[in-house]
């Protein structure tokens, strides 16, 4: 019936915010001296600790040159140089990545315009001396070279969120205090961020190796996203990219956060499940542990070819987001933009396939392209024409399948920007193929469950909200795809049917606002006309939910992620043709 998956779409926050953790057990340095140490800046040159011993203080900051979070403070870090250099404070900043260079520690400096002095530490020993283990990571010393703060630089960034109000801003609050004498509130906390890629002592043993084993694990699983000019932080195209990322990426798949699923095993099969099965956890555990041996160049499988143009058939129309570029900024935390296009489409549309592209694929979170029927002034949240994700592939149907769009019909661009460190301008577009009304035997429906009503009270943690989809006539349900905001904590579809059966079709007991992941059934599930699909979702305004913008306030139906939707989509097809 189609190609590929049906509208499938995934969002990823900020390149890759399942990527980072939080360092938890580890002995403080607190009240320590930092001994004196000399190394290369960026461009070979030495810089001592001892060439900035006239300052009252020094933040010796850990980054890496593709750790996204370490891209997105390096400006804030530049800022605070500026901000307090005539007050005797230095930044210091140390690569001690083994799989970062000096031409990439340099690039990295370039491209974020840093503004205080960024080092090398080959073998890792300036990070071994402080324990350092997270990139970025703070160590604030004194005049007497004591530390007396150690963790993040402020809390706007945890694992796999981004907090939308003001961040507590920690390093700077230690700065103050031990300018003014006072002591300091928070001496530490938990540094948030991506492992230092220690150089490893263990030798390759076993007969576990990258070419015969590890390779063709990632090829399927990770290469769509990690790869050049993709939204991840870093690559895994070869065993050299790998290298050094070892830690971070036990750790993801440790804790089911890569890649990313959220459906309950328990209920249903989706073609596009994502998960590692265990023997591939296993093997990847095992090859780590045993030092990561290449093996054989011979035993090496072909990479993925993945295109580089249109993956559909060349399109018949391209149409823009709008007529100039939209400018994403360096950091922070940019909502949803939207922006509506008029087509000038005079007749009905019949769409057999299409495809959403975004132009600078590195800061481009999602694109979702809505209808706007004619005569109205909002978007039908039916009809989805497009949708892009790293890794989603192109919709196209077959065997007279298409999506039927009304003349005067426009078009509305969902665009979900993740700043990358880089000031950004972005066009992105969509392509469309059509064919003839006759040609058409299944128009393909986008289904929902909506609740626009619902008010969720102030520091509910467990705030339930339902709504139902009543299927009219005999149908096949495709996929499901869960929507709401930062608050949404679960979301469950059980099918009422009119025998008296009900059937939990999917379940996402873990609801990341991060993955909004479209599930498409293995085998589709007919609904009988009849059939009541009960979508129930679970909001968490509390204060325990680390990316509730505001637990003091009711919440709302709202565009924007600071409010909130309560959605259940659905793609279906009638059973019988031209209905």
């Amino acid at each position: 019936m189609w190609k590929t998956g049906l509208r499938f779409w995934a969002v990823i926050l900020l390149g890759c915010a399942t990527c980072w953790s939080a360092d938890t057990s580890r002995e403080s340095k607190l009240g320590e001296k930092v001994e004196s140490f000399t190394l290369l800046n960026c461009y070979g040159k030495q810089v001592s600790l001892d060439d900035f011993a006239s300052s009252q203080a020094v933040a010796i900051v850990f980054l890496g040159a593709e750790c996204p979070l370490a891209k997105l403070y390096g400006p804030r870090l530049t800022d605070i140089q500026e901000q307090y250099a005539e007050r005797g404070v230095q930044v210091l900043g140390i690569n001690s990545n083994s799989q970062d260079s000096l031409t990439e520690v340099a690039a990295y400096v370039h491209r974020h315009e840093i503004g205080f002095p960024m080092l090398k530490d080959p073998g890792n020993r300036i990070a071994d001396a402080l324990g350092a283990q997270r990139t970025p990571e703070v160590f604030l010393i004194d005049h007497d070279r004591i530390v007396r703060y150690h963790g993040r630089i402020d809390d706007q960034y945890g694992v796999g969120y981004s907090k939308e109000r003001d961040p507590k801003p920690e390093l700077t609050l230690a700065i103050e205090a031990l300018l003014t004498g006072q002591p300091i509130a928070l001496a530490e906390t938990k540094a948030v961020g991506c492992h230092i890629g220690r150089v490893k002592e263990i030798a390759a043993t076993g007969e576990i190796t990258f070419n015969k084993h590890i390779a063709s694990i990632f090829n399927s699983k990770c290469m769509s996203c990690h790869r050049d000019g993709e939204i991840a932080p870093f690559t895994l195209t070869g065993y050299d990219d790998v290298l050094g990322w070892e830690d971070t990426i036990l750790e993801v798949i440790d804790d089911n956060r890569m890649p990313p699923w959220y459906a309950d095993p328990a209920h249903g099969t989706f073609a596009n499940d994502a998960r590692l099965s265990e023997l591939e956890r296993e093997l990847i555990a095992t090859w780590v542990e045993n030092g990561m041996p290449e093996g054989d160049p011979k035993d090496l499988p072909e990479p993925p070819v993945f295109a580089t143009g249109w993956q559909m058939e060349e399109p018949e129309l391209v149409i823009k987001m709008r007529e100039e570029p939209f400018s994403v900024a360096a950091e922070g935390v940019l909502d949803y933009q939207h922006f509506v296009v008029d087509p000038q489409w005079d007749e009905d549309k019949y769409i057999v396939s299409s495809e959403a592209r975004p132009d600078k694929r590195g800061v481009v979170h999602h694109i979702l392209v809505f209808v706007i029927p004619p005569g109205e002034d909002r978007r039908d949240f039916r009809q989805v024409l497009a949708g892009y994700a790293p890794g989603s592939p192109p919709m196209e149907f077959e065997d007279g399948l298409a999506i039927e769009v009304k003349a005067g019909s426009k078009l509305l661009f969902e665009m979900h920007y993740t700043p990358n460190g880089s000031a950004t301008d972005d066009l992105s577009y969509v392509g469309f193929r059509f064919t003839d009304k006759e040609n058409v035997r299944k128009r393909v429906r986008g289904r929902a469950a909506i609740d626009q009503d619902f008010v969720i009270p102030p520091n509910a943690a467990k705030h339930e909200v339902t709504a139902d989809y009543v299927v009219k006539h005999d149908e096949n349900l495709l996929s499901l795809t869960p929507h709401m905001h930062l608050r949404g904590k679960s979301f469950r579809y059980d099918a009422h049917f009119p025998d008296g059966r009900t059937e939990t079709v999917l379940n996402v007991p873990n609801y990341d606002f991060n993955w909004q992941l479209k599930y498409v059934l293995d085998t589709p599930l007919n609904l009988p006309k009849g059939t009541r699909i009960r979508c129930t979702a679970v909001f968490d305004n509390s204060k325990y939910n680390l990316t509730n913008p505001d637990p003091s306030q009711s919440v709302k139906w709202g565009d924007q992620s600071f409010e909130e939707m309560m959605i259940g989509f659905m793609d279906t097809v009638p059973v019988q043709d031209n209905l």
